[in-house]
């Protein structure tokens, strides 16, 4: 990792904003899945609008 990056990592830990080098990770990683997720949702939403999905109206709509 970049040394600019690891001061920052550093500081936020120091300053009390995360217990631990790891603890500030995993957060940036649940932030990552969060934004992937949106991002997924959101690339739906616009299939949807366009028509290109189907309708499932029940269960067995899945197969």
């Amino acid at each position: 990792m970049p040394a600019s990056l690891k001061r920052s990592v550093d500081l936020a830990v120091k300053e009390g904003n995360y217990a631990s080098v790891s603890e500030f990770f995993r957060d940036a990683v649940r932030v990552w899945e969060n934004n992937q997720l949106v991002r997924e949702l959101k690339e739906s939403q616009i299939e949807a609008r366009a028509g290109k999905v189907k309708l499932l109206r029940s269960l067995k709509d899945l197969r």
